[in-house]
């Protein structure tokens, strides 16, 4: 049963990603240059350019050329970056384990905060920890990433001198673990704050339906300690709401780091997709765009096949 689940809504995740694809292509294309004369005019005889306008297809109907960029695309050759003059998967590549990093130190940093603070919130309603957690949720909505970013800058690593402000290592240091968790804990905290408080406000308010509940004020009025009743109630009724909102905010989070990289110059994927934008470098910037989308579909099918083993209805 959850086999045929999944395959649905790997079947539905599929039209989206040709969609996103197409969107992807044709934006691209909407200025009408050439990507290669544009790279390789005045460096190449025009036979040249010519001839490898024939091989990516260019001179063919701009349909055609979209058949053949995603055929390109799904067997992992994503051609050639306009402003770098390498393959963009040799680029995109490390760039993508980079930002893997970092998004793997902000989920740990938004679970970690977020369901305790929830959760201690939930249980102490109407205390003064629950009325500063409701003000910290309701000023951090409203702070945008690229100036959480510089705030935590000027904080930790301008005025108190504890964090690195950039990079992903000490290029004069050993380049150890040490090293990378002090180069990660800003920008990671920074990409985390708005989903950690998101998931915060969600978990309170589900600890508060779970502590009124019939079973909960049951167990209490005959005498269990109300420490074994969370530990043994809250935490498997907290898990699926927190795995359905954590899968949505990795979504959020894999576009996030796009601005925290730039602010902390991480060499993720994020700032080679802000170059070439900016530079006009279609290859990379069409791969980079397909490959967070690629991620965001993984994730949802993941958070979805999750949700599915943790109903017991369908694991029967």
């Amino acid at each position: 049963m959850i086999a045929r689940a999944v395959a649905g809504r790997f079947l539905q995740a599929v039209p989206v990603f040709l969609v996103v694809s197409v969107l992807v292509f044709f934006i691209s294309h909407l200025g009408g240059d050439d990507p290669i004369s544009n790279a390789l005019g005045g460096i190449l005889p025009q036979e040249q350019i010519d001839a490898i306008r024939r091989e990516y297809g260019l001179d063919r109907p701009v349909h055609v050329q979209y058949l053949l960029w995603l055929r390109h695309l799904l067997a992992g050759d994503w051609g050639l970056s306009l402003t770098l003059r390498v393959p963009v998967f040799d680029v995109l590549g490390p760039a993508f384990v980079n930002t893997l990093v970092l998004t793997a130190g902000a989920v740990a940093i938004c679970l970690v905060f977020g369901v305790l603070v929830g959760v201690v919130a939930g249980l102490r309603r109407g205390s003064w920890i629950d009325t500063l957690a409701m003000l910290a949720i309701q000023v951090g909505h409203n702070l945008p990433v690229f100036w959480s970013g510089l705030l935590l800058i000027w904080v930790f690593a301008v005025q108190l001198d504890w964090l690195p402000a950039s990079g992903m290592y000490d290029m004069r240091g050993d380049q150890d673990f040490a090293d990378l968790l002090r180069h990660l804990l800003l920008p990671a905290f920074s990409a985390a704050i708005v989903s950690m408080l998101i998931l915060a406000q969600l978990v309170r308010a589900a600890t508060i339906e779970i502590a009124g509940s019939d079973y909960v004020r049951t167990f209490r009025s005959q005498g269990f300690p109300r420490a074994r009743i969370w530990r043994r109630h809250l935490g498997r009724n907290l898990l699926p709401p927190v795995v359905n909102i954590t899968g949505l905010q990795i979504g959020y989070l894999l576009s996030g780091v796009i601005f925290v990289e730039n602010v902390f110059a991480w060499p993720g994927i994020g700032t080679h997709l802000y170059n070439a934008a900016a530079g006009k470098d279609y290859p990379m910037t069409q791969a980079g765009v397909m490959l967070i989308t690629g991620c965001y579909l993984v994730v949802n099918l993941a958070t979805d096949v999750l949700l599915d083993l943790l109903n017991p209805r369908l694991r029967g």
